[in-house]
């Protein structure tokens, strides 16, 4: 190792030493497995944060063991605000640092520093505290051209992901690979784990439904990291016209798909401004659904995708109401297959940098708030019974004025037959049955780009 690579090291370490204390807000959450706030009842989880050592993230052995691989190459770094090294410290920062040329980054959604809206226009910019060009990779220019990769050697893709496929950051990656493959550049992916990478599960993206927020034919939720992820695209030749990125990972040390986010020792920084909380992005793969309806999932909020609701929602206004008669001192709640959710009334608002616009802003929406963690099959049955029981109370309320099902939905989805098969009235065990065969087929093909011990061996 090289001396400045050894002094910097130390450093770091040295700053994981101090203590750090951790409180359940927006800013700085509780990491235990019934979710931020505790268990309805108001007692806390046991906290088992740690139960093996902490995963160090493929950017941490790059900076410490790997250097040399990028040394006197002109890098370009497609990065955000999660893009830290031990916790508190930027990877263009510290490369820089190190002498590494970092000619470029390319900013995905909610752009490098992670303060944009969703669906946000993010703009090319220069980095005030470096200096260095940013490039955007969302909106008319999701793929870098011939000109952005010209004076560059080598791209790094280093961002936090949480493994569901409408989650755009993996659409982003396969478009840089993409050019990279097209322009003969090398393609380097710094892993990361992945939040709900401890199960695979949902509908697997059907022909005709491609669109940014869901390119290839995965499940909801992948299971796979990022770099594994990367494997799959370019060996099941997923780029346009089947071309080819040279690419390599640095993976993680001490990951496996056994782990869940609190057993990882890492501290949550929200990869998207409404994903505040590991009990968000635990819920979201299921909650997302509700964005091609006329329903708020929280944003506007500080419990984004940790809540659902709409200010027609009939049914969970008369609970929240007899609550509020009768006087109780802890809101009702009821259970779904295992995931319980409590029933909650909130008012979305602007919120710069998280929601401008939300919907039903400035109005009241009867919701539930899921609380726990269940298993991967039950956390998708209890979706798809939040689903029934949304369109049912549509066809109820008086105040309803639909459709339900937008075009969105479809695209979230990844196929046509959710909608329909809710509105045959088939129950969740038959529509969860119906996803079996294409899954299985996923899991198979899986396995072939997997870096790490997997669920499914345990």
């Amino acid at each position: 190792m090289k001396p400045s690579v050894y002094l910097l090291t130390t450093f770091f370490f040295a700053l994981l030493m101090i203590p750090t204390t951790t409180s359940c807000n927006q800013d700085s959450v509780s990491l235990k497995r019934d979710g931020c706030g505790g268990n309805p009842n108001g007692s806390q989880a046991p906290d088992v944060r740690i139960k093996s050592p902490a995963v160090v993230t493929g950017a941490e052995v790059l900076v410490t063991e790997e250097l040399d691989r990028i040394r006197d190459k002109k890098i370009a770094i497609v990065a955000n605000h999660t893009s830290l090294v031990f916790g508190n410290t930027h990877l263009v920062d510290t490369l820089t640092a190190l002498g590494i040329k970092v000619v470029k980054v390319f900013a995905p959604e909610h752009g490098f520093r992670g303060d944009h809206d969703a669906g946000a226009r993010v703009d090319a910019s220069t980095d005030q505290k470096t200096g260095i060009k940013i490039e955007s990779l969302y909106g008319s220019n999701k793929k870098p051209s011939v000109r952005q990769l010209a004076d560059v050697d080598l791209v790094l893709f280093d961002i936090q992901d949480v493994g569901a496929r409408f989650y755009t950051y993996i659409s982003t990656m396969s478009y840089v690979m993409e050019a990279c493959a097209e322009q003969k550049k090398q393609f380097l992916v710094l892993d990361r784990p992945n939040p709900n990478g401890w199960y695979a599960d949902g509908p697997v993206l059907e022909k005709g439904m491609e669109s940014f927020v869901g390119m290839h034919k995965v499940p909801i939720v992948h299971g796979m990291t990022v770099g594994e992820y990367a494997r799959m695209v370019n060996g099941e030749s997923w780029l346009k016209n089947g071309v080819k990125t040279i690419m390599e990972v640095v993976p993680c040390k001490n990951y496996n798909h056994n782990l869940h986010w609190e057993d990882m020792g890492l501290d949550w920084v929200a990869p998207s401004p409404n994903l505040a909380t590991p009990h968000s992005a635990y819920l979201y793969p299921i909650f997302c659904w509700f964005e091609g309806m006329p329903v708020s999932v929280g944003r506007g909020t500080d419990r984004a995708f940790e809540v659902v609701g709409a200010p027609w929602h009939a049914g969970y206004q008369y609970q929240i109401e007899k609550d509020s008669i009768t006087g109780s001192d802890l809101p009702s709640s009821y259970q779904s297959y295992g995931l319980q959710f409590e029933y909650i009334k909130f008012t979305p608002r602007s919120i710069p940098g998280k929601s401008t616009r939300p919907k039903f802003m400035d109005q009241a929406c009867f919701g539930a708030r899921g609380v726990n963690e269940v298993d991967g099959k039950n956390t998708f049955m209890a979706g798809i019974a939040m689903l029934k029981n949304f369109y049912t109370e549509s066809g109820n309320s008086k105040s309803f004025k639909g459709p339900l099902f937008q075009p969105f939905f479809a695209k979230i989805a990844g196929t046509e037959s959710l909608q329909e098969q809710i509105e045959r009235g088939m129950t969740e065990a038959e529509i969860y049955e119906s996803w079996q065969p294409a899954l299985a087929k996923f899991k198979l093909v899986r396995r072939k780009y997997l870096l790490y011990p997997d669920f499914e061996s345990k």
